[in-house]
C-alpha cells in the first residue's frame, strides 16, 4: 500500500491503523488489571487514581463521537450480503468459508487476508482498504475468537463504513467488562483492544503537562506484515 492508499485508508478510519500496529508491552497490562477497583471502576494506585474514558478512547481511534451515533449492538447479526458488497467477495464464497467454531460464528482471518492481498495486487484499492478495516475491526478493535473476524465485529465495521458510527462507546465497554470478569477470576483471559489499553496507559505514564495528550505519539510500533499480532494471556 502507498501513501496515497494510506492517506485514504485514515481519511475513512482514523487511526485504526495506527493501533494496528502498536508493539503492546503485555506485563504493563497484566500488571494494570492488578490494581482495578470495581466499586470505584477505575484503577486505584497508591496516590492517585486513572480513569478511561470516552473521550480519551476517541482520541485514540481518530473517531470523535461530535455529530455520530454511538456504535450499540442491538443482537442482530449482518446479513453476508452487505459485508460482500463492501469487500468484493461473492456471498457464496462467504457462506461457504464461514465458521462456526464454540458458538462464535465469524469468516477465517486468513481468508480475509488473502483477499486483501489479492485485491492489493489487482490495485483494487477500495475494497482493499475496506478489508482491511474489516479485519483490524475482528482483531484489533473487537477480537473475540484467535483466529476469526466473528459477526459481531462485522456488525461493528459495517455501522462505522455506512453510517460512520462511532466504536469508541462499545470497545471502552469491552475494556470495563474484562475488568470486572478479571477481578471475579485473576485467571480470565483478556479479551479486548488491549492496543487501545495500552496507548492510554502510556499517554498517562509519559504524559507533559505542557502539552495535551498524543494518543500514538511514543508508543512503539512494528512493521505493518506484523500489524494484526495480538497476544492473549492469563
Amino acid at each position: 500500500m502507498g501513501q496515497l492508499q494510506h492517506q485514504a485508508f485514515c481519511k475513512a478510519y482514523g487511526k485504526i491503523w495506527g493501533l494496528a500496529t502498536v508493539e503492546v508491552f503485555v506485563e504493563a497490562i497484566a500488571s494494570l488489571t492488578k490494581y482495578y477497583d470495581q466499586p470505584l471502576r477505575c484503577f486505584t494506585f497508591r496516590d492517585f487514581q486513572l480513569v478511561p474514558t470516552m473521550e480519551e478512547f476517541e482520541e485514540i481511534l481518530g473517531c470523535p463521537l461530535g455529530e455520530r451515533k454511538p456504535y450499540l449492538f442491538l443482537g442482530f447479526y449482518p446479513f453476508m450480503e452487505r459485508v460482500a458488497k463492501v469487500v468484493k467477495i461473492s456471498v457464496q464464497e462467504l457462506d461457504r468459508v464461514k465458521q462456526n467454531r464454540n458458538g462464535v460464528v465469524g469468516i477465517p482471518r486468513k481468508h480475509l487476508e488473502g483477499k486483501a492481498k489479492a485485491l492489493a495486487d489487482q490495485g483494487e484499492w477500495v475494497p482493499f482498504i475496506n478489508t482491511f478495516a474489516l479485519l483490524i475491526f475482528g482483531v484489533v478493535l473487537f477480537p473475540n475468537m484467535e483466529g476469526l473476524v466473528n459477526l459481531a465485529a462485522i456488525d461493528a465495521f459495517l455501522a462505522y463504513h455506512h453510517s460512520k458510527e462511532s466504536p469508541a462507546i462499545a470497545i471502552l465497554a469491552d475494556h470495563y467488562d474484562t475488568f470486572v470478569r478479571r477481578c471475579k477470576k485473576s485467571s480470565t483471559r483478556i479479551v479486548c483492544c488491549i492496543p487501545a489499553l495500552y496507548v492510554w496507559l502510556i499517554s498517562h505514564l509519559f504524559r507533559q503537562e505542557s502539552r495535551p495528550i498524543c494518543s500514538l505519539q511514543g508508543t512503539s510500533v512494528t512493521p505493518t506484515h506484523h500489524a494484526f499480532h495480538r497476544t492473549r494471556f492469563q
